[in-house]
């Protein structure tokens, strides 16, 4: 009983991966979607899974360019970060005026504190680092 649980739980971890790696990746080249979220999850569910499947991802361009210093250094590049903080605002600031037009003021404070929050999340919790030369 328990090795069939554990199968289950198993193929329960490779579906979000991968349904986390699809939006990541549709993330980058949309940016309403936030890219580095859905790849620490598929990170996370590809651990759970398969270790054969987190090595092959942890190994890609795109975990390394997105991800890798920040999960090992807790550190990004000024322009990541720049490119998560404006898309950010961009979305959120949008939620905003469409509420904030309607009058409905609760869910403004409350996006607006998470806003800040992100913000100073990324400015005084994640380090800056140099580019690397993959990035010059």
């Amino acid at each position: 009983m328990f090795v069939m649980a554990n199968k289950s739980f198993k193929v329960f971890w490779l579906i979000i991966g991968f349904i986390c790696l699809v939006l990541g990746t549709i993330g980058v080249f949309l940016p309403v979607l936030p890219t580095v979220p859905f790849y620490l999850v598929t990170t996370f569910a590809f651990a759970k899974s398969s270790e054969r499947l987190h090595n092959w991802f942890i190994n890609t361009k795109l975990y390394k360019k997105n991800l890798e210093s920040f999960v090992e250094r807790k550190a990004m590049t000024l322009k990541t970060k720049l490119y998560i903080l404006i898309s950010v605002t961009l979305v959120m600031g949008f939620g905003f005026f469409m509420m904030a037009r309607k009058g409905i003021w609760v869910p403004c404070i409350i996006l607006a504190v998470v806003w800040l929050c992100h913000i100073g999340y990324f400015m005084f919790r994640v380090k800056t680092e140099k580019k690397t030369d993959e990035e010059k």
